[in-house]
């Protein structure tokens, strides 16, 4: 056979080679001047643990390729298919063909020029690698097929299967082909990492991503996939391990994607991917491996974690209605504390590109955010991932817009997440991702984080900055995260705090770090056994308190007090004569934010938003100043009750998660909100944090807090209470 070899690399060079040792005579036609040369002058080697040989050869560039062509192979990169199919127009007899040895769906761009009775298709699953001009090793035998695009195995497939190494004849090649691009699709994934092949495979942590990715592009197979060296479409999951040994024993330990990627940093095929495939899996690979090509990334297992982030949004938080958009690809400082943290921001807070969206229909069709709020720079400096806008309340005001569907619980999907910062919370409780950002106002953060059974903590009042976010009531507005656990809530506060400390000063209308004598910023003295708790009077003997969360509450009091802490009761007596001026204040303020909005567009709002922001327009200023006075006033005396003890301890709410959220402006929403809105009223952090389970299997939590300014030394406290408690952990029942 005389054959004509477009693409002298890895498998065009690794073919041509076995053919002319066979004694078949081949010409190679490659774009690299330097592979030309050596073929010529010392021919092509092939080495590795197959077989080791060298065999003569003749190459030329694509200018010199000879002006009649009978039969041709086209071996190079699925993005250049174009060009080598432009070298053929017009070259090629009437009665030749051209066969193809590429990786993905090439076969409409060679028909297009050649016509689909000239082409012939293979596919090709062995391992290979340019090493040097003329020099190839190959590192395994996969398999081979060879078939004609309609089906039928003529004479001129069996002609070319004779002659081929390892070649098989089939009438489904078709199959094959998307069978390697679900393959393949797994190998892009992994390419994104600095992992082997078979380690990408092997490790538990990735195989949920790799078997979605799998299904992904099965899913949109037009003919019945076929199953190849290990890999059945009808056993993924067997498939994994399979392919893991066949890759273990291969000495090409890396894909060729992560070579291009890596160590020749050219231009992938992976235009050619999210070309020939839809689906958000392999979007979202494609779009990191553009990020590493243009440089803005490497190839690290965080590229991986970010995969799986996306993975776990689609499969746990889409159905939540958790997720309001996924960020592909985003920009992040290649360093920092938060080096490849995936972190969730409600969708109240600016990220550059994307509407604020805020709950609200018309709002979400706003124009993009030109830049990011302060905290989400802050987010990106420290490298976190931030690929995700959660759910919330319609403008966190409490209520839900009738055209966004509520977030629901990751623990029962028949109840809410939670709000305002539900889709935060739930988030995180579905295991999608470890920390969320969300915004508190009267326990939006801490409400979401008891009922989803993760940690919510909301710092003192201006540590992170207000900037960028939608306010609501901007006396009692506060930006914080919601986490996996203290640990994680503790290295993304620090990771804030320092990018943002310099930026950002404390309000001057608010509580300073140490009135009237909490413990200094900083300070760590809290942790550890010791802890002088605070039970404020009455707290666990309201009548709306549901007794499971009390018995859950009250166990966890005793179990600290067997570890050595101190319980004892604080009056709260001024926590409930400063609540009384809390209504007068949020209602006022947030009229004042939406006041054009309501006069302008009153059917931008949902119903219950909308009854809620008119009642602020029957609060007049003159109230609303006395009742800032008035707060003023008592602030000192409400301060003082967090410096008589080390933290405070009670409920985060007096129920486990209803089934929805109830508005505020009713006797439901107002219990709701009754043990976190104090804290947003003194400024001071507090935290949630989960203490125990309902006999339903819903999350309880419990909640702590110190006096302003003490926020590292609360979440010091807050660790030594989460180690002590060491509540279960339990699946959420999202699968």
């Amino acid at each position: 056979m005389k054959l004509t070899i477009i693409g002298a690399g890895a498998i065009g060079g690794t073919i041509g080679a076995h053919l002319i040792r066979s004694g078949h005579e081949v010409l190679f036609c490659d774009v690299d001047p330097g592979h030309v040369d050596a073929i010529n002058r010392d021919g092509i080697t092939i080495s590795g643990p197959v077989e080791n040989f060298s065999v003569a050869a003749a190459a030329v560039l694509p200018e010199d390729l000879p002006e009649s062509l009978h039969r041709v192979a086209v071996a190079v990169k699925s993005h250049h298919t174009g060009h080598a199919a432009e070298l053929l127009r017009g070259r090629l007899a009437d009665d030749g063909y051209v066969v193809s040895f590429q990786n993905g769906l090439t076969s409409d761009t060679l028909a297009a020029v050649v016509g689909p009775e000239r082409l012939i298709v293979s596919f090709v699953n062995f391992g290979a690698d340019v090493l040097g001009p003329g020099q190839i090793m190959q590192g395994n035998i996969g398999a081979f097929r060879v078939g004609e695009l309609n089906g039928p195995i003529t004479p001129r497939v069996r002609e070319l299967v004779a002659a081929l190494p390892y070649a098989e004849a089939t009438d489904n090649i078709l199959g094959f082909l998307w069978g390697k691009e679900a393959y393949g699709a797994m190998l892009y994934a992994g390419a994104v990492s600095d992992l082997s092949i078979a380690d990408s495979l092997e490790q538990p942590q990735w195989r949920p991503l790799m078997l979605a990715i799998a299904r992904e592009v099965l899913a949109q197979s037009p003919v019945t996939p076929e199953s190849f060296d290990g890999f059945d479409p009808d056993d993924l999951e067997g498939s994994l391990d399979r392919l893991v040994a066949f890759n273990r024993a291969s000495a090409k330990s890396h894909s060729g994607i992560y070579r291009d990627l890596m160590v020749r940093k050219r231009k992938t095929e992976v235009t050619d991917l999210l070309h020939d495939l839809a689906g958000p899996l392999t979007t979202y690979v494609g779009r990191l491996i553009q990020s590493i090509e243009r440089g803005e990334r490497t190839c690290e297992i965080a590229n991986l974690e970010l995969l799986a982030s996306y993975e776990r949004a689609e499969r746990l938080g889409r159905p939540l209605d958790a997720v309001v958009t996924l960020f592909p690809a985003p920009l992040r400082a290649p360093d920092g504390p938060l080096h490849g943290v995936p972190i969730a921001v409600k969708d109240i807070i600016d990220i550059q590109g994307h509407p604020r969206g805020s709950g609200n229909p018309a709002a979400m069709r706003s124009a993009p955010a030109v830049t990011d709020a302060p905290v989400v720079a802050a987010l990106r400096e420290a490298g976190a991932d931030v690929f995700a806008a959660s759910a919330l309340l319609e403008y966190a005001a409490g209520a839900l817009h009738p055209d966004v569907p509520e977030t629901r619980n990751p623990f029962d999907p028949k109840r809410t997440a939670g709000g305002s910062s539900g889709g935060s919370a739930a988030l995180v409780g579905a295991g999608v991702c470890s920390v969320a950002l969300g915004t508190d106002t009267g326990g939006s953060i801490r409400i979401p984080a008891h009922y989803c059974g993760v940690v919510g903590f909301k710092p003192s009042y201006g540590v992170l900055p207000l900037e960028g976010a939608q306010a609501l009531s901007p006396t009692f507005d506060h930006i914080g995260l919601l986490a996996r656990d203290i640990a994680a809530t503790r290295q993304a506060f620090s990771a804030l705090t320092r990018s943002t400390a310099a930026e950002t000063e404390p309000a001057e209308t608010e509580p300073g770090s140490t009135e009237p004598g909490g413990t200094e910023p900083g300070s760590t003295e809290l942790g550890g056994t010791g802890l002088r708790i605070g039970l404020v009077s009455g707290d666990l003997d309201r009548p709306d308190l549901e007794p499971e969360v009390a018995t859950a509450v009250s166990n966890a009091v005793a179990l600290l007090q067997e570890a050595g802490c101190t319980v004892v009761a604080v009056k709260g007596t001024a926590f409930a004569r400063i609540s009384e001026t809390f209504e007068d204040i949020l209602l006022y303020e947030a009229w004042q934010v939406h006041q054009a909005g309501v006069s302008t567009s009153p059917s931008d709002y949902g119903p219950e938003t909308l009854r809620l922001l008119q009642a602020g327009s029957a609060v007049s200023e003159l109230t609303y100043q006395q009742a800032m006075q008035r707060r003023a006033e008592l602030l000192p005396e409400a301060l003082a009750v967090y410096d008589a003890v080390d933290i405070l301890l009670g409920p985060a709410a007096p129920f486990t998660a209803p089934v929805t959220t109830p508005p505020v402006d009713t006797s439901e929403g107002e219990s709701e909100g009754s043990y976190t809105a104090i804290h947003n009223m003194t400024g001071a952090p507090a935290v949630a944090l989960p203490c125990g389970w309902s006999r339903d299997g819903l999350p309880i939590g419990l909640q702590l807090a110190s006096g302003p300014g003490s926020d590292e030394a609360l979440l010091a406290a807050a660790a030594f209470v989460e180690s002590t408690l060491n509540v279960e952990r339990r699946p959420p029942a999202v699968k």
